[in-house]
């Protein structure tokens, strides 16, 4: 199977952290569709195929070793110059309710992992992420 193109592999990164809790929250799904209407790595992706490869990435991680597949396709296809932009927008998803999930904090190391990140830059990354997510009250 060939690997998926570079935007694919970022939403199924969102994806994958969106399912981590077999839960796709509507509030998730509204951020992961943020995220490709307004991050300039989106700019040339086509947003009317988001939901085919939402449903792509469900059925591949439905196959037997399903996410491990996924997460080494993805990885691979991510340029590494764009690691910490994928890990980004996988946390972005996990912090829109401010609460992470085990499977969530789970998922994230794994792509910490996979995306070789180092610790600070992924510090960094979340405090943003949650620091963009606080409400007043």
């Amino acid at each position: 199977m060939p690997l998926p193109t570079v935007h694919d592999a970022i939403i199924y990164l969102m994806v994958i952290t969106s399912a981590s809790d077999r839960d796709m929250t509507d509030d998730e799904l509204a951020r992961i569709g943020e995220v490709v209407k307004s991050w300039p790595v989106f700019t040339d992706f086509d947003r009317d195929k988001l939901v085919e490869v939402a449903q792509r990435c469900q059925e591949l991680l439905h196959r037997e070793g399903g996410l491990k597949a996924v997460l080494k396709d993805a990885t691979r296809a991510i340029p590494s110059r764009l690691h910490d932009t994928a890990y980004a927008a996988a946390f972005e998803v996990a912090a829109v309710d401010l609460e992470m999930r085990m499977e969530e904090v789970r998922i994230l190391q794994m792509l910490r992992g996979s995306l070789d990140l180092d610790p600070l830059t992924c510090t960094a990354i979340e405090r943003a992420a949650k620091a963009r997510h606080r409400m007043l009250t």
